[in-house]
């Protein structure tokens, strides 16, 4: 009896599970044949005269190792926690609160009377004096002008004694133009002759002065001769 021959690959050429099934297969395949050759009875009778055959098991090559696995990373070493001391405290003694009155409060004396405070004095309100009012200034009698011009009264008795001579009165002459006061600064060595330049200087009328439109007082210097013609 003749069998088909089976195709021949290189078992190299085939992957460990391909060949692992082709040998599988060529394996069941010669046992299917030696069972089908038991069937018949002339191989029957030969196998009984003939040496028992023997059998083995080819095992099919091992397979190739698998490249080992990468090592696992290092484990982060954790220091261990100390465990945690636990001392047991005594429990505390109960303590009995002791309540004390607290002692009665000492009579107060009865307040003294206070005296009413005495009325507020009125306070004087002193107006602010106004400013003084600036000196008078001395004008030259080239620049008076008069209401009332000077009328000089000769007395009788010096035209009799031959007495004449040159007065000179300062006089002050408020902002109306009135004479205030007056005094001789030049005398006629003659007393009549001065007592009658003083009463011409007090019957003479001014001219208010003015500076800016305000009448203001001032100082003059009146020249006054008698002289005998």
């Amino acid at each position: 009896m003749h069998t088909a021959p089976l195709p021949s690959h290189s078992p190299d050429a085939l992957p460990p599970a391909a060949r692992r099934a082709l040998l599988l297969g060529a394996a069941a395949a010669h046992v299917g044949l030696v069972w089908a050759l038991l069937q018949l009875e002339p191989v029957r009778s030969a196998i009984g005269a003939v040496a028992p055959i023997m059998v083995d098991w080819i095992a099919p090559p091992a397979p190739a190792p698998l490249p080992p696995p990468p090592p696992p990373p290092p484990k982060a070493r954790v220091k261990p926690q100390p465990k945690p001391v636990i001392v047991s405290e005594p429990a505390p003694t109960p303590v009995t609160p002791v309540f004390v009155a607290p002692p009665a409060p000492p009579p107060q004396p009865p307040p003294e009377p206070v005296p009413p405070a005495p009325a507020p004095e009125p306070v004087a309100v002193v107006a602010a004096a106004p400013p003084p009012p600036p000196a008078p200034r001395t004008i030259a009698i080239t620049a008076v002008e008069y209401l009332t011009p000077p009328v000089l009264n000769y007395p009788l008795a010096s035209r009799r004694a031959q007495e004449q001579g040159q007065v000179h009165v300062r006089v002050l002459v408020d902002a109306r133009g009135a004479p205030q006061q007056m005094s001789v600064i030049r005398s006629s060595d003659f007393a009549r002759l001065d007592e009658s330049a003083l009463a011409t200087v007090r019957a003479t009328r001014f001219k208010p002065y003015t500076e800016n439109g305000t009448p203001l007082p001032f100082w003059v210097v009146m020249p006054l001769v008698f002289e005998l013609q």
